[in-house]
């Protein structure tokens, strides 16, 4: 991105950035997965003006409650869960 918030990154130190090139989706694959998965309660091309903060809450919580093969078939809620619990 080419944005103000960025004219500072070179100053950033302990961590590792990585960019992606513009219009090379497979660089992003977890986030492009991700995508889809909101897709499949908000259809690509409606605007989220139309939806309460209600609606993409439960979108939200359906996306964290879904059983993961990355996570060792947990889901998000329960990881985080036992993480603020130890």
């Amino acid at each position: 991105d080419n944005g103000s918030e960025f004219k500072l990154l070179d100053q950033v130190q302990g961590a590792q950035i990585y960019f992606a090139h513009p219009y090379s989706p497979w660089e992003r694959g977890s986030n492009e997965n991700q995508n889809g998965l909101i897709r499949e309660y908000i259809p690509k091309g409606l605007s989220l003006h139309g939806f309460s903060e209600d609606d993409i809450a439960k979108v939200q919580d359906a996306l964290n409650q879904k059983h993961c093969r990355t996570l060792g078939y947990a889901n998000a809620a329960e990881l985080i869960e036992a993480a603020l619990a130890s």
